[in-house]
């Protein structure tokens, strides 16, 4: 079995902490600082607040035991769009690559540049002309790190995501030290109320949003230098941080106001800080904040473009985009063309701000792809080689497909202009896999 697509010429110069810390970097963004409220609003007892957020790690777990068999089996550029192609057909693997390159890594880029642009507010003032200007110049600047070599972006990325987890780690341990005195509220933790289990299944929707980007390094697994051993560690490594993170801010934030002021707070991590450091606090908290964003703008531009270039590979995409540069060794022109797909989407932003709210839709929808692409290459495929297998199949992977379904029915109920929005762009691939197999 080979390691790599024939045609793929990416350098494999990725190491463990590489993969690891772009897992991390992919799955803490604004999340934590922001979702805290909501997971309030559905549960009213600080045990069932942290429980949420633990049961969310597990879940997402779930689904990376799915995918640390499936990327040990497959190291290529790609992740699920190779997946999918291998257990059904190449069109199933064509319509998640573009649902991935499209909706979720160009939306998500787009997202997080005007996330920072606002972001500065606190610090400058803005026009709206000039916050634009802003989101289209970090997109533009980041890009073009990419552009010239994936150790300099993996350099970057370990920097930001190692800054991110000391500087969330050194909030939640030095904030209740820093703080006067010992809040009343923190020193019992009986439940306000009744939690229900529709309540935690609401709490669980934004908690397992902030766990999105747990499957990171699948996509660059043809550039790491042992995938088939590395690829796995790297999706348990960085969740286990990833949660630990999650728990240790959560905690801290418990500790800062009480559960029934935190319920509908949109800027939980803001007013906690402000509680531990009085007047500087929202500073340091929009510092924390901006740091988060570029350093989960750095991994998701590092990821996108593969699944661009593994698509080109099997000529599917345009011819160029499996193009590599000679001196850099980096898929140039799938960066370039994500890029300007997340320009277009920016300048969008000005006009619909909702339009990318799909975007959760989308993830779920390709990771519960994946995850299916588990069974059916079980089936196809019993006797391939498989350096890692599945902790917990059948019924492991299962509980993440029941768990996730429920969440993307509840947001189909909830939220159904975004998630039609999210399925009309997903149609748009079966054109365009028609137009690229004929020319294939």
């Amino acid at each position: 079995m080979t390691d790599r697509h024939p045609l793929d010429r990416l350098r494999p110069v990725l190491t463990l902490t590489d993969a690891t810390l772009l897992v991390v970097s992919s799955v803490i963004g604004v999340g934590i600082f922001l979702t805290p409220g909501s997971v309030a609003a559905a549960l009213p007892s600080p045990s069932a607040f942290l429980a949420a957020w633990a049961v969310g790690g597990l879940l997402s777990l779930a689904g990376a035991l799915a995918n640390a068999e499936l990327g040990a089996m497959y190291p290529h550029a790609g992740g699920d769009y190779v997946y999918l192609r291998e257990a059904w057909h190449p069109l199933a693997g064509f319509v998640i690559g573009w649902l991935s390159f499209f909706v979720i890594y160009a939306g998500t880029v787009a997202t997080l540049a005007v996330g920072f642009a606002e972001g500065l507010g606190h610090f400058v003032d803005l026009e709206p002309a000039a916050r634009t200007a802003v989101a289209v110049a970090i997109t533009v600047a980041t890009s073009a790190i990419h552009f010239r070599g994936v150790r300099l972006a993996a350099w970057i990325n370990n920097v930001t995501g190692g800054f991110k987890i000391v500087a969330l780690a050194a909030l939640a341990i030095a904030g209740p030290l820093l703080a006067p005195a010992l809040p009343a509220h923190a020193a019992a933790t009986p439940s306000a109320g009744q939690v229900t289990a529709v309540g935690f299944g609401l709490a669980l929707s934004p908690v397992l949003f902030s766990y999105l980007g747990w499957n990171a390094s699948v996509y660059v697994a043809s550039e790491m230098r042992r995938p088939r051993r590395d690829l796995p560690l790297s999706l348990f490594l960085g969740l286990a941080i990833s949660t630990a993170i999650y728990l240790m801010v959560n905690v801290s934030y418990l500790y800062a106001m009480p559960i029934d002021a935190m319920r509908g707070e949109l800027h939980v991590g803001e007013a906690a800080a402000r509680v531990f450091f009085g007047d500087s606090g929202a500073a340091i908290a929009s510092v924390l904040i901006l740091g988060s964003i570029l350093s989960c703008l750095n991994a998701t531009i590092l990821v996108g473009p593969r699944i661009a270039y593994a698509m080109a590979l099997d000529g599917l995409f345009p011819r160029s985009v499996q193009g590599v540069h000679e001196v850099y060794r980096t898929p140039h022109i799938a960066i370039v063309v994500q890029a300007a797909t997340a320009v277009a989407l920016i300048l969008l932003l000005r006009r619909f701000p909702s339009v990318l709210d799909y975007t959760t839709f989308a993830i779920i929808l390709a990771t519960m792809a994946d995850t299916a692409a588990l069974y059916a290459l079980r089936r196809r495929h019993p006797q391939r080689e498989r350096p890692y297998r599945a902790w917990g199949y059948p019924l492991v992977p299962a509980l993440y497909l029941v768990a996730n379904g429920a969440i993307a029915l509840a947001m189909l109920w909830g939220r159904p202009l975004e998630c039609a929005a999210a399925l009309a762009v997903t149609a748009t691939a079966l054109p365009s896999y028609w137009f690229f197999a004929r020319r294939r």
